[in-house]
């Protein structure tokens, strides 16, 4: 069978690339290579605690904002702050009766934090509920020789076989034996 394939002339090129949640993999800090290890401390009687972490490594667990989220933002006792906000490409935020701030990078919980101590200039102790709407969702693109190229949602964990499945499956004038997997480091 292999032979069949790699007399006909043909080129795969699968290109995986994953938007939204894996670009925040992009971040030097945050990449598995250079993500800090698990904080173990030591309880009252000097035995090692594993199941605490710090801070850091739990927010490189969230998802971080990036440009073009869309962001909802509620107030519920003074529901004339209420706004859905997209997020802007410099990474700001334009906001209703104050200034805008920068949220790019942050996880939910932060940004909530940051239009409280904003809102807080023109609002006593402002209860602010902050809902992400919309996102870029994961995805991965498969180009070449395959059945039907183009670009696909990533739903869970998905191998480099199973994308050109997806795809259509390598075609009768591919070389399956020359295939290129490009992914974001």
């Amino acid at each position: 069978m292999i032979g069949k394939y790699s007399s006909r002339l043909g080129f795969v090129l699968f290109l995986i690339t994953v938007g939204g949640v894996g670009a925040q993999a992009q971040d030097p800090v945050t990449s598995p290579t250079n993500r800090p290890q698990a904080a173990v401390r030591e309880n009252g009687d000097g035995a090692r605690d594993p199941e605490r972490t710090t801070t850091l490594e739990h927010r490189n667990r969230r998802y971080q904002i990036h440009s073009a989220d869309v962001l909802e933002l509620g107030f519920p006792f003074t529901p004339e702050f209420n706004q859905t906000v997209t997020v802007q490409p410099d990474g700001y935020i334009t906001l209703r009766g104050v200034d805008g701030i920068r949220v790019e990078g942050q996880t939910l919980p932060e940004v909530t934090t940051s239009l409280r101590t904003a809102y807080t200039k023109v609002l006593h102790d402002p209860v602010i509920n902050v809902e992400l709407k919309d996102f870029e969702k994961p995805y991965f693109i498969v180009g070449g020789e395959v059945g039907r190229p183009g670009k696909f949602d990533l739903r869970g964990e998905t191998s480099a076989t199973e994308a050109v499945a997806i795809a259509g499956g390598l075609k009768d004038s591919a070389k399956h034996s020359q295939v290129l997997l490009f992914h974001r480091a």
